[in-house]
């Protein structure tokens, strides 16, 4: 087991490995292979980089180039029987069949963009074809990419489409519900809806994918090539190894860091989760303990800014509202989350007696700053341009352009001036060895940023077919009153719904794909008939459509979190869903207390945020049972009921209810005050 040194030189950093989904597929690949995956990858990238920052494309161009590409390098890197297997004759003649299709489906539109335009609504039989090559191709993309779950979700949604009266599959429409009924699409009308338009396979969630998003998944590809995750994970390290359950604290801080260039929970988990897992078990976490954490942390990466899993930039783009605004507005209650599950991980600390690491296991704060301050720099500037308003596409550029530069001049330092000192002079040969090292990890990049954008453009793809048949049918409408109708009209029903429908899309779709098509559903009447502010709903909804990384009976970060754990799936889910209980708590909080994400007078935003915070560390400690000592049962059943009294939405019971909390804090904290602490482990 690799764990931080003391006196590690990041001058040679560690190169990110690619998700086991990727790394499994290549294993069966032929080396001619691999080079094509990686010369389409670099090409991908490149072009995005030329988009964002020299020529912009328009809207069609943008998307169905980054389409075209996608696809290809999907089809290249899942073989169609599996990833373990090798494609032998018929599995080339299947591929071969759908990297045309891929290539088509995205170009057709690039050479036809005019033509398409000129005959909108009397598309020819070339037009509809194509869409049903272009339609089927994402499909099968999103089986071997996403999974199968998204995937019989949009076939569903096309069915749904086509069945009713005037439908192409009329008897099926006999099947349905009155309120989900409706009159049916032709195949012509639908695939005019899904391809040959911009509300659906081209839509808005393709749109984010092929322009912010990818930009910031490659500039996290830059960050790791580069050693950015180690960097993190050391300083969360240096930071809290030495305090009572260090590791564990380190996975917590160093998943908020990985936040800021990772997309994924699952990334999130196998990234930190090598290192802080095992060392948690040996300090005296059980394996289910270590793995709920490391899982409940990641998921809080999912959430913390800027780039919040793609959220922040589909949340922009749905409410209009500036992205820098959503950043801005988002850093509170990622905190909030970060700080209940840091509590939990200290309590969990504090009541078995756990003692830190000791100084010799630990990197210094200086050697890992030393090592790696240039991985601060692109933070910097990155921060820097959203808040001059540059656009987020725009930002990407630059932040990465940053990170080249640093390394750059990073290089040169050590072999310029640290090198000669240590002995090493410098010669032609140390400078040829150092440019070949350079455009390796320059391709490496490129290659990760383009791989690692497959699953989440695939998804937005297939999220996009959804998005256009809740149009194209009204389904959305339809959804909004069934959920007025189940809740009836009890804002708390519908919220604990939202939560429901949110676990069980997120057992089928990725959590960007998940939110995306509840946020049509619901959003609407979230809105409208309860009356949540917009920016609100789409952060409740957000934040729920996390719960299924955490949430039993799936719970996908989890799920990796127990394999490298070594615990049984099943308890670590039930672990991570305990200590993610903010991911739940904290949207109802936004609703019932909006300043503390729209603002308001100084006086009432400080008294929400005091008072958020009493709520959730008065919860975590009556789950554990304690906080400074031991909580006797009757403070434990008091918090129940003065914390629901927080979230009501009348002054007085808020202030009621904060008053009992902060009285049983300052209880327990007398007692601490005398009582003997836990035998250490």
């Amino acid at each position: 087991m690799a764990k931080p040194s003391p006196t590690r030189d990041d001058s040679a950093p560690e190169i990110a490995e690619l998700p086991s989904n990727l790394k499994s597929a290549d294993r069966v690949q032929p080396w001619p292979v691999l080079v094509l995956i990686t010369l389409v990858a670099v090409a991908m990238s490149l072009f995005q980089m030329y988009s964002a920052g020299i020529q912009t494309f328009g809207l069609f161009y943008q998307r169905s180039i980054h389409l075209a590409f996608v696809l290809f390098l999907c089809f290249l890197i899942f073989p169609v029987f599996g990833p373990d297997r090798r494609r032998g004759l018929l599995g080339w003649l299947v591929d071969g069949s759908f990297l045309a299709a891929a290539f088509m489906s995205g170009f057709y539109m690039v050479w036809n963009l005019d033509a398409i335009i000129m005959r909108a609504g009397f598309w020819n039989q070339t037009d509809i074809t194509m869409g049903i090559i272009a339609t089927i191709t994402v499909l099968e993309a999103s089986r071997r990419a996403v999974g199968l779950g998204m995937t019989v979700i949009g076939a569903i949604a096309i069915l749904y489409a086509l069945a009713g009266a005037r439908g192409a599959l009329p008897g099926l429409g006999e099947w349905m519900p009155g309120i989900m009924s409706h009159r049916g699409a032709s195949v012509e009308r639908l695939i005019g809806q899904l391809y040959l338009g911009q509300e659906g396979i081209f839509g808005l969630p393709l749109g984010v994918a092929a322009t912010y998003v990818f930009m910031f998944v490659l500039f996290g590809a830059f960050l790791e090539v580069t050693g950015a995750g180690r960097f993190f994970i050391d300083l969360a390290f240096a930071a809290t190894g030495r305090k009572p359950g260090g590791p564990a604290k380190a996975a917590v801080v160093a998943s908020a860091g990985m936040g800021s260039i990772s997309g994924s929970a699952i990334a999130n988990v196998v990234t930190t989760g090598a290192f802080t897992i095992p060392l948690m078990k040996r300090l005296g976490y059980k394996g289910k303990q270590a793995g709920g954490i490391e899982a409940a942390a990641s998921t809080g990466g999912q959430i913390t800014p800027p780039l919040m899993g793609a959220g922040a930039f589909l949340i922009s783009e749905y409410t209009n509202i500036p992205y820098i605004e959503i950043v801005m507005v988002s850093i509170f209650p990622a905190i909030l989350y970060l700080g209940t599950v840091y509590l939990f991980v200290h309590i969990v600390a504090m009541k078995s007696g756990m003692k830190g690491m000791t100084a010799a296991e630990l990197p210094l704060v200086r050697n890992v700053l030393k090592a790696g301050w240039q991985f601060i720099v692109p933070l910097v500037v990155l921060i820097w341009l959203l808040v001059n308003n540059y656009s987020p596409m725009r930002v990407g550029f630059w932040a990465i352009i940053s990170v080249v530069a640093v390394a750059l001049l990073r290089a040169l330092v050590v072999i310029v001036v640290i090198d000669p000192r240590r002995g090493k002079p410098l010669t032609i040969g140390v400078l040829r060895d150092a440019a070949e090292l350079g455009i390796s990890k320059l391709i490496e990049a490129l290659a990760l940023g383009a791989r690692n954008a497959v699953a989440v453009s695939i998804a937005c793809a297939v999220a996009g077919i959804i998005v256009g048949v809740v149009g194209l049918t009204g389904l959305g409408l339809k959804f909004s009153s069934m959920m007025i109708a189940l809740s009836g009209g009890n804002i708390v029903l519908a919220l604990l719904l939202v939560l429901l429908a949110s676990l069980v899309l997120g057992m089928g779709l990725p959590v960007t794909a998940a939110y995306i098509v509840l946020i049509v559903l619901v959003g609407p009447a979230l809105h409208t008939e309860f009356g949540i502010p917009l920016l609100i709903a789409h952060l409740v909804v957000f934040w729920y459509s996390q719960d299924s990384n955490v949430t039993p009976p799936i719970a996908l970060a989890a799920f990796a979190a127990s394999a490298v754990a070594g615990s049984k799936p099943m308890e670590t889910s039930v672990q991570a869903w305990k200590f993610a209980k903010g991911l739940y708590l904290i949207p109802m909080f936004m609703v019932f207390n909006p300043e503390i994400i729209l603002g308001g007078p100084l006086h009432v935003v400080l008294w929400t945020g005091v008072i958020a915070i009493l709520a959730l560390v008065t919860f975590a400690a009556a789950i554990e049972g304690y906080l400074f000592t031991w909580l006797d049962p009757v403070s434990r059943l008091v918090i129940i009921p003065a914390t629901v009294a927080i979230f009501w939405p009348d002054a007085t019971i808020e202030a009621a209810g904060a008053a009992v909390l902060l009285l049983v804090v300052l209880l327990n904290w007398w007692k601490g005050r005398s009582a003997p602490a836990p035998a250490a482990r």
